[in-house]
Order: structure tokens, then sequence, then C-alpha cells
């Protein structure tokens, strides 16, 4: 795959471009990693227990057909949206820039319908309701993942996207902790309160950002055709697009039925294990954030991101292997501390490896990471089914692990023939 022309210029055209990158305000990282905190939240809370909880209270019988459907459905309409709300975001002109708009009008739209979703008693308007929520959160995590490229230079990606990393990881431990308790008995509390705080972040990001001038967009036809890429021309793009999609793969195999392995394949009760479940997110919380910190660190300094992207395979590769050999409680419990350091690994040098691809960095970036986060959306989508498939025809969960392993191998084999010339620049001023 051939890189985008100005990621293969020499290393002063490189320092160039950096220094013409205008620095951001001291303030724009801790309010994005702030939304990210809030976004992850939401996703952590709804699809780790959330759902699992409000779908089997439905139908116990069918929990497992019935939440492969809403979050497969879900998934499956929502799976442009982040690529849609970018092109839209890259052409909009206004007084609070061309992200904060989008960002806080999806962070408004998914609260919104947040406060009606606990009151929901049928599956087919739990996917309606699910399905809004996606698209408006998709929308609002596109727009903070733009802004990031738009105002933060080569060197100081990787510790940039581990700052945003970090805020979306406690973000997941907090809302699934968050959440654990209120499951049962008190859902439409724990919707309401996640969709109060995501507007409560998207309005600090707005408050404190400073709007950058924009560029006037182009016509309609120039953006329908932009989302085609050569695959000659952006084959970097796309082998890091398909890494990611198999590491997400791998990892969403388990978290979309986490709860039903604690339960069905461990032997815990349902009380115990929404209570796990938010003990283990904290520990694996810890973990990504030790990942995060030495990833995005050490990958700035060294100019390189893809030998952390198949150090973050292996290690998550170790964890996967251990509840596959051992269904106990000891297991699950050393997947999530491991899982966690090669999760950490993975946000903060992955994201940042994104961002060095992009094809066109300084006109469509809100498109482009649009276009690259559909390898998260698609595993999303295609999880559940899959997830379902292989515990039917398997008998069992033990064969789920096996086939997350095989993805998360396939994503490090895919990883190592990116040809990015690895970025040797400087600190941004």
């Amino acid at each position: 795959m051939v890189a985008p022309d100005s990621l293969a210029r020499p290393q002063a055209a490189a320092q160039a471009a950096q220094a013409a990158t205008p620095a951001p305000a001291r303030a724009l990282l801790p309010s994005l990693a702030l939304v990210m905190f809030a976004v992850v939240a939401n996703y952590a809370a709804l699809l780790a227990v959330l759902l699992p909880n409000h779908v089997e209270a439905i139908d116990p019988d069918r929990k497992v057909t019935n939440l492969a459907i809403v979050t497969s459905v879900s998934f499956g309409f929502t799976i442009l949206a982040q690529p849609l709300v970018g092109a839209l975001s890259d052409r909009t002109r206004s007084r609070l820039g061309r992200r904060a708009p989008w960002l806080l009008g999806g962070a408004v739209v998914a609260a919104g319908f947040l406060l009606g979703l606990g009151g929901l008693g049928s599956v087919a308007w739990i996917c309606v309701f699910w399905v809004v929520i996606q698209f408006a959160l998709n929308g609002t995590d596109v727009a903070a993942a733009a802004t990031l490229a738009d105002r933060v230079a080569p060197a100081r990606r990787g510790r940039a996207s581990a700052v945003l990393a970090g805020g979306g990881m406690a973000g997941a431990a907090a809302g699934t902790a968050f959440a654990g308790p209120l499951a049962v008995d008190h859902r439409p509390v724990a919707y309401t309160v996640l969709g109060l705080a995501v507007v409560a972040a998207a309005a600090v990001f707005v408050l404190v950002d400073r709007p950058q001038p924009t560029q006037q967009g182009s016509g309609r036809t120039e953006l329908l055709r932009g989302f085609w890429r050569r695959p000659r021309e952006h084959a970097d793009f796309l082998r890091v697009f398909g890494s990611r999609l198999l590491f997400v793969l791998g990892y969403q195999l388990i978290l979309t039925y986490q709860l039903y392995i604690l339960t069905d394949y461990v032997g815990l009760g349902r009380g115990d294990a929404n209570r796990l479940i938010g003990l283990l997110t904290v520990l694996g919380f810890a973990t990504t954030v030790v990942g995060i910190a030495v990833g995005g660190w050490w990958s700035d300094r060294s100019g390189r991101r893809t030998v952390f992207l198949v150090a973050a395979a292996a290690i998550l590769g170790v964890a996967l292997a251990v509840p596959l050999a051992s269904a106990t409680t000891a297991a699950v419990v050393v997947f999530a501390a491991v899982q966690g350091l090669a999760g950490g690994l993975y946000l903060a040098c992955g994201n940042a490896l994104a961002i060095d691809v992009l094809p066109d960095r300084e006109a469509a970036a809100g498109k482009d990471l649009g276009l690259f986060n559909v390898a998260v959306n698609v595993p999303q989508t295609i999880a559940p089914p899959v997830a379902a498939a292989v515990i039917h025809l398997f008998d069992g969960y033990r064969a789920l692990f096996a086939v997350a392993l095989v993805s998360v191998a396939a994503s490090a084999v895919l990883v190592t023939r990116v040809r990015h010339t690895e970025h040797r620049g400087g600190e941004v001023t």
C-alpha cells in the first residue's frame, strides 16, 4: 500500500508541516478527553451491562438471540454515521468552528433518546432507540477525533491519542461500575444520568475550545466521490483499517457476551456477575492506563507505531488464551488485566497511526477518520450474530475465545505489511 505523498516527504518537509499546524489551546485535550469519557461511558454501560439486562428482563429464554438482534441491527443502521458526520463537519462553517456543532448536537440527540429508553418494554423499540442513540454518539465521537487530527502535529499524536484514550477508558470503567448496581431495578435512572453526562461534557468542550477558521467545503458531487479511496493510492490506510477491524472483532466477540460468559460459562449468578463486571472493568482500566501511557509516549519518542500494534495483538492473544483454557473466575480476572494492557497500547498507537496515514488530513480529516472508524462499527455489527452462531454451533463459549484469538492474530499479520514511513519529527510548538 502506498502512503499519501505528504507522509512520504523527507524529514525537513514533515517538520515544516508540523510547524504549520496551529498549537492547540491548553484546555483542548482535557476537554476532548472529557467528551470521550462521557461517550465511552455510555457505550460501555449500555453494551456490557444495561442492554443485556434490559433484553433479558423482557424475554429470558431468548436473551442471546435478542441481544444479537438489538446490537447488530443498531450497528448496521449506524455504520456510516461517522463518515457522514465527519464529511459534513469538514464542510461546516460556524462561529463555533466546524467540529463543535456536530459534537454538541450528537450529544443532545443521544441524551433525548436515552431519557426514553428506560421505559421501553419491547425489543423492537429498544432497537429503534438504540439506532438513534448510536448514530448520535458516533457523530460526537468522530467530531472529537477529527478535532485532534486538525490541531495536533505528528510528533505529539501518540501522547494526544493517549490522553483521549485514557479519557475513554476511564469512561468505560466508570460507566460499567456505575451501571452495574442499577442494571436490574433502576435502569431508567442509569440511562438518564448517562445522557446528561454526555451533554455536560460536550457543553464544556464548546465553552473552552477556540474555534478555528474553516475553508469553504466542496460541492455535493465531490463530497460523495470522496468516500471512495483507491486501494493502490491509499494502501496503508486500508491495511490499518483492516488490522483495526480484526483486532476490534476479536475484542468485541467477548465484550458483547461478557455478562453471559460470567453466568453461563463461569457459572456465576446474575447479581454476582453484574457486580464482577464492574470490578473487572476497573481492573482492566488500571492496566489500560499503563498501556496507553507507555504506548503513547514511547511511540512518539521512537517515531514508530506498528511495532506497538503487533505487541498489542500478541498480548491480547495471551489474554484470550487464559479463559479459553480455564472457565473460572480467576481466569476472567487474568483476562481483564492482560487485555487492558493490550487495549491501551492499541488505543494510543492505533489512533495515532490512523491519523498519520490519512489520505487528506487538511481537507477531509473528519470524513476519513469516520471511514476509518467503520473498522470499529463493522465488528460491533457482526460480532453479536457471529458470537451467537459460534455459541450455538459449538454448544458453548470456549469456541468463542478461540475464534477471537484467530481474529487478533490476523490483525497482527496485516499491520506488519503497513509501509508508512514512521515519523521522526520534533515537538509541536
